[in-house]
């Protein structure tokens, strides 16, 4: 079962083509098998809450919250790591004042 915090990596759908891509993405909740995560990338001008290499993320990159979708079990590839409490109290805060 994935939980908030734990970065994975898993095959993604691009909502703009029918491209699948292996990336990174940030576990929200997991409901029946269905994980909602949060798109991750490594574009510094993106907006979002920051994962610091130092953080275990192979480079630094940004958790993109306006861009969260729902995956199956089966594409994921594995847990990359996990965040810290005081990351997942950061983006429960943002997804509050997002849903505001």
């Amino acid at each position: 079962m994935h939980k908030l915090g734990e970065v994975i990596l898993a095959q993604v759908q691009y909502a703009d083509t029918f491209e699948i891509k292996k990336r990174p993405a940030f576990v929200l909740f997991e409901e029946k098998g269905n994980i909602v995560v949060a798109g991750i990338t490594s574009n510094p001008k993106m907006l979002g809450i920051q994962i610091k290499k130092k953080e275990g993320a192979i480079k630094n990159s940004i958790i993109k919250l306006n861009y969260i979708f729902t995956i199956s079990e089966k594409m994921i590839e594995r847990t990359l790591f996990s965040v810290s409490e005081e990351k997942k109290k950061m983006v429960k805060e943002e997804l509050i004042k997002k849903l505001k």
